[in-house]
């Protein structure tokens, strides 16, 4: 059909160009020009037939005066769903035009072919044959337009794939694509809205920030196909649980924040909770296993908590991330407090971070002396922190703030290359030689590169694997895969000592210890601390110390503070006892005068 509407377009270009042959000719070059404008308009013509054919993919309809169509080509039968011999003859507008366009599209059209007025070029939302939209750019061509028989042609290009994709692109930008509920910058923009309305009917609202309770170990366990059916249900119950002016959204993977206007009392509050709350009391079934779930929550209150929908998220959080200190499943409101110490926090790790450069860090060293003799036989190197601009701050506070700000790598690197830094001075000083021991994080362990930096440190100024140990808690071997106890047992084969330190806080599985590389134990100071009063204390302690020596390892009894403590772990056959009832860690340069001291009284 294609080949033969073609055909007919062309035949009545080819009459309307034959009329330019008709005009008088007054001479040879005359009848040459006349020639020579035929042949322009046969090429045109020509062309004009081979862009109608090479164009699979644009629709081209052609109509004559009154609009009806002479021209169908296959792209318009896919476009509008009307098949070319249905097309032939029938008016545009009845086919394509939606009704609200038709009667400017016949004026533009009349105005076109009488006055010249050209129709633009434009996006416009056509009619397929069902009556669905079909979002187009439209662009018309008109032939012959000084005859009596001018032809028109509408050249449409599809932009359903772009329209579909500014869709897609509009709804990623503003919705979550897994849940489909809103993302974080079009909550903020909503609740801005519910708030601006609160304020002018003096109502109150309630932010509640939800976080998932362990659910990355949820997705490490099931997968995160597992993990994300979890997400979508919890979706669908809370959904069942709003009323129609509350708003919800998933600010991250497991994070959900949700608003309820007009709750303020603290009733009103408890009951908008328990509801929330109710979402988890189903276990949520996952490949056919029913899977307990719990979430922590945090609550903040419109206007005392924040005026902006910003404030009053970030102080739900803040208070959702206290709750989790409580445990599984807690609830806390927010308190102005918990926001001061959270800045006060961040303000001193960008501090610390900038410790080393400042030289604001040092290592004291504490002593291990023979718990028979009282001779000091090893030393723990200990962090200290003191501000240039303010009183040192106490490893309690700094340690576990580098530990969740990330910063505990770079100074567990500093120990250890300070501390190996002290050895190799004190060799070269002709101290007795002492092993000193360092302390490593369970995330200094899990880094590969760790222990290979310790070995390369130790190796770099001239120790001896026997010159610097390491200590770990009970907690971060047991939590140890197989990568980093096979990097431990390599040290532990070279000679490095590997303590447990804290022992007895953690799992406390003495079964655990026939599996570790390691040669020593350290009995936590708070069994050492009751055990001349508490018999559970004290039967605890003995049988640490008869299994380490079973197992051929040291044991050291950490916070000996009195005579009496002493007295009893002397009894009880420790080998190395610390504590301040020898020494407190002491800066390097008492350390020197006792190890001095020491070697002068030897025998």
């Amino acid at each position: 059909m294609g080949g033969r509407h073609v055909k007919r377009i062309r035949d009545r270009w080819l009459r309307w160009c034959s009329t330019v042959g008709t005009w008088p000719a007054s001479g040879k070059h005359d009848r040459e020009d006349v020639r020579a404008i035929q042949r322009l308009h046969q090429d045109s013509e020509q062309r004009f037939r081979v862009l109608l054919e090479n164009l699979p993919r644009v629709a081209v309809q052609g109509y004559d005066r009154q609009r009806r169509v002479i021209y169908w080509n296959d792209a318009s039968a896919r476009l509008y769903g009307y098949p070319a011999e249905e097309a032939m003859g029938r008016l545009l507008e009845d086919l394509i035009i939606p009704d609200p366009m038709r009667q400017p599209v016949v004026e533009a059209h009349r105005a076109w072919v009488e006055q010249g007025q050209a129709i633009p070029a434009d996006e416009l939302e056509l009619r397929h044959r069902s009556g669905e939209p079909v979002p187009v750019f439209s662009h018309h061509v008109m032939l012959g337009e000084h005859t009596d028989n001018p032809l028109m042609f509408c050249v449409d290009i599809d932009l359903s794939d772009q329209k579909r994709a500014h869709r897609d692109l509009a709804f990623a930008t503003r919705f979550d694509q897994l849940t489909h509920l809103p993302n974080r910058q079009t909550f903020e923009a909503d609740l801005d809205e519910r708030l601006d309305r609160c304020r002018r009917q003096g109502r109150s609202l309630t932010v509640l920030y939800l976080d998932i309770d362990h659910f990355a170990e949820i997705n490490d366990a099931l997968g995160y196909a597992q993990g994300d059916q979890i997400l979508i249900e919890l979706t669908r119950r809370l959904r069942h649980r709003q009323r129609s002016g509350d708003l919800m959204s998933r600010v991250s993977g497991d994070e959900f924040v949700m608003a309820f206007p007009g709750v303020g009392d603290a009733e009103a509050r408890r009951t908008v909770v328990e509801n929330v709350r109710s979402a988890f009391d189903r276990p949520f079934e996952v490949d056919g296993i029913a899977r307990p779930v719990t979430a922590s929550l945090g609550l903040s209150v419109f206007p005392d908590h924040g005026r902006v929908a910003r404030e009053l998220i970030r102080n739900a959080d803040v208070a959702k991330n206290r709750a989790k200190l409580d445990g599984q499943g807690a609830l806390q409101g927010f308190q102005q407090h918990f926001h001061d110490e959270l800045v006060r926090q961040h303000r001193l790790a960008e501090r610390l971070e900038h410790a080393i450069a400042n030289r604001e860090l040092s290592l004291h060293y504490q002593p291990q002396v023979s718990a028979v003799s009282g001779r000091i036989e090893n030393l723990e190197a200990l962090l200290r922190w003191e501000p240039a601009d303010g009183e040192a701050v106490s490893p309690a506070e700094f340690i576990p703030l580098a530990e969740r700000s990330g910063l505990i790598e770079r100074l567990g690197n500093w120990v250890m290359e300070e501390a190996c830094r002290q050895q190799a001075a004190w060799r070269a000083a002709g101290v007795e030689a002492l092993r000193i021991d360092i302390n490593l994080s369970g995330r200094q362990v899990r880094a590969p590169e760790t222990l290979e930096r310790l070995e390369a440190c130790v190796a770099r100024h001239g120790l001896e694997p026997q010159d610097i140990g390491i200590e770990l808690t009970e907690n971060v071997l047991i939590e140890a895969n197989e990568g980093v106890l096979t990097r431990l047992r390599r040290l532990y084969h070279r000679g490095v000592r590997i303590a447990i330190d804290d022992f007895g806080t953690g799992y406390s599985s003495l079964s655990y210890l026939k599996l570790f590389p390691v040669t020593a134990l350290k009995i936590d100071r708070s069994f050492v601390r009751d055990a001349p009063q508490q018999p559970e204390d004290r039967a605890i302690m003995e049988a640490t110390v008869f299994i380490g020596h079973r197992l051929g390892l040291e044991v050291v009894a950490e916070g000996v503070e009195t005579g009496e403590q002493l007295a009893l772990v002397r009894e009880m056959r420790c080998d190395l006892v610390q504590g301040y009832y020898f020494h407190r860690p002491l800066p390097v340069a008492e350390v020197q005068r006792l190890l001095l001291a020491q070697l002068e009284h030897a025998p």
